[in-house]
């Protein structure tokens, strides 16, 4: 079952991806994880995070559903994510427009993006969840490929040293 976590690695990273759909979740040695959960939980305070198949939403409005990000690092990754969400909620007849947050390190200073996806934009992004089930289902994960942010990855350890 894909989630959202997964349709946000699969844009950002496939090798991530795919390591961590099959249960070897490094995330949890990661202290910019531990730094992005706690900047979450306190931008998210005196909200509840409503869980639904394969989504889990910060903020579920009237008018938009809001995802919160630590940063904007990986923007694609993040709104990919939130895109999965609204296709989601469409499904279940519930249509929303979206909000990205994006805090920064400066707590004054954060970017908001918003998300408003047509019919065809729904269509493709399910021909591209089919694509991911597809991938998720080779017996083995992708070779690594490093980039410069492969640096600050939970996964680094595990697919350089």
């Amino acid at each position: 079952m894909l989630t959202g976590t997964i349709v946000n690695y699969y844009t950002h990273c496939q090798r991530q991806c795919w390591l961590f759909s099959h249960n070897l979740n490094m995330e949890d040695n990661s202290e910019d994880v531990r730094i992005g959960k706690v900047l979450h939980e306190l931008k998210k305070q005196g909200t509840e995070e409503i869980a639904l198949e394969g989504i889990k939403l910060d903020k579920l409005t009237a008018e938009y559903v809001t995802e919160i990000k630590k940063s904007d690092a990986d923007l694609a990754a993040a709104k990919a994510q939130l895109e999965f969400y609204l296709v989601t909620l469409y499904d279940k007849g519930i249509i929303r427009k979206g909000c990205l947050e994006c805090l920064e390190k400066n707590k004054q200073s954060k970017s908001v993006h918003t998300l408003v996806m047509s019919e065809e934009d729904i269509e493709e992004r399910k021909a591209y969840y089919r694509q991911i089930e597809d991938f998720l289902e080779q017996e083995q994960p992708p070779s690594p490929v490093f980039k410069p942010i492969c640096k600050k990855c939970a996964y680094y350890d595990y697919c350089f040293i």
